[in-house]
């Protein structure tokens, strides 16, 4: 089997729109949660999201890509952009060779709504031909595919929460089964909208708060919900030998992944976290052997009551005793829930934690949940030395996924 590493990353966040504002701010425990101002709230019970802040698609993209695609795509496009740039690959690959993993949870949303709403109040032949090449889910992957020349495998993925995580995760088996030298993967959305605000706050998803500091509060016995947020992240991964032959720079080895399915509720994580954390040993199984200590996991962590709980007991089912000494953290508290983008941005989190022996911070947990006993580094930053950092994503479907990088 051939080594897979990383040699490139891009981020479009709620807390910073490159790679390094991304990392800087979530090192510093900056809370992206706001009250929505894109939409008219009033009359919602639910009413705070992580949005983008001063996002211009035209840094990475030309205006005419921008105006012809839903902000899911433009997401994709500028952190798959900063990515390749990242890696300085697209020289130096056989593109027949160079792959795109790249999904969503829900896709083209803000393109979905408007479009119904023309057909509604104007009748069929408002609709723009435009439609459904802006809102199928893969086509993210599709401009990503054709804006780099990538011949070679296209995948898109959506696996609920879990799409960034499992994108990641099936790109890394398809270079080490040798079927790609090189794929961009990771995931995006941009499903802030009125009906989904209401479609998950009537399911009791997302938290009632009106407080930006008492809204996402992953581990904490107050949480409520999880907050929706918005963006993109993209990885550049890509087989060993290749990226030391053409001097990339190397920063982590993808070494291990694991992916199960709980079948056991739509919405629900199965309460004994069997699966769960099975997709955790899977992932831990290819990687080796670690000390818990020199770990750092980036947790789903939703926020919300059973996710963090069922969390913890998969965390303590694969560790023992030793997971005491894990360094956990969610960043989910900063970044609001990115849906299918969440596993992508958290990836680049992980992959930080090890360049930098930096642990971001859980911001605002001030009241841990006695079922959330574990080191969940708790509104600081903390300097440590991690060896191994693993990234864990469970959806709705019972979607599970675990992707593992060590340092080169």
């Amino acid at each position: 089997m051939k080594r897979v590493v990383v040699t490139g990353m891009g981020a479009v966040t709620p807390v910073g729109n490159t790679t390094g504002e991304y990392w800087e701010a979530l090192v510093r425990g900056v809370n992206g949660i706001a009250k929505i101002e894109s939409f008219d709230v009033s009359g919602f019970k639910h009413t705070l999201a992580a949005q983008l802040k001063d996002f211009d698609p035209t840094q990475f993209i030309d205006k005419l890509t921008a105006r012809k695609t839903d902000p899911f795509v433009q997401y994709a496009l500028c952190a798959a952009q900063q990515a390749v740039d990242d890696s300085g690959i697209l020289e130096k690959i056989d593109h027949e060779e160079f792959g795109v993993y790249f999904g969503s949870g829900i896709g083209g949303f803000e393109t979905f709504c408007n479009e119904h709403q023309a057909l509604l109040e104007q009748g069929p032949r408002k609709v723009t031909p435009q439609f459904v090449s802006k809102m199928i889910y893969n086509i993210a992957a599709g401009n990503i595919a054709i804006r780099f020349k990538a011949y070679g495998p296209n995948i898109a993925v959506s696996t609920a929460c879990a799409t960034g995580t499992t994108a990641v995760g099936e790109a890394y088996r398809a270079i080490r089964g040798g079927y790609a030298t090189a794929i961009i993967a990771g995931g995006s959305e941009a499903a802030i909208a009125p009906l989904t605000l209401a479609g998950f706050g009537n399911c009791l998803a997302l938290t009632p708060s009106s407080d930006p500091n008492a809204a996402s509060l992953p581990f904490d016995k107050r949480r409520g919900g999880f907050v929706m947020g918005e963006g993109a992240g993209a990885l550049v991964l890509e087989e060993y030998e290749h990226a030391v032959n053409r001097g990339a720079t190397i920063y982590a080895e993808v070494c291990g992944y694991g992916s199960t399915c709980d079948a056991h509720h739509v919405t629900a994580p199965d309460p004994d976290a069997a699966h769960s954390a099975r997709a955790i040993a899977q992932a831990l199984k290819e990687s080796g052997e670690f000390e818990a200590s020199k770990i750092y996991i980036n947790a789903h962590g939703t926020g919300t009551a059973l996710n963090d709980k069922t969390e913890t007991h998969a965390f303590k089912k694969v560790f023992g005793d030793a997971a005491y000494q894990l360094h956990i953290s969610s960043t989910k508290s900063m970044t609001g829930h990115l849906l299918g983008a969440a596993g992508a941005i958290e990836a680049i989190a992980a992959v930080k934690a090890l360049q930098t022996g930096v642990i971001p911070p859980t911001i605002n947990l001030n009241e841990p949940d006695e079922d959330c006993d574990l080191n969940y580094t708790p509104n600081t930053a903390v300097t440590a030395a991690p060896e191994l950092a693993l990234s864990t994503s469970l959806g709705f479907g019972g979607h599970n996924a675990c992707i593992a990088f060590k340092k080169v």
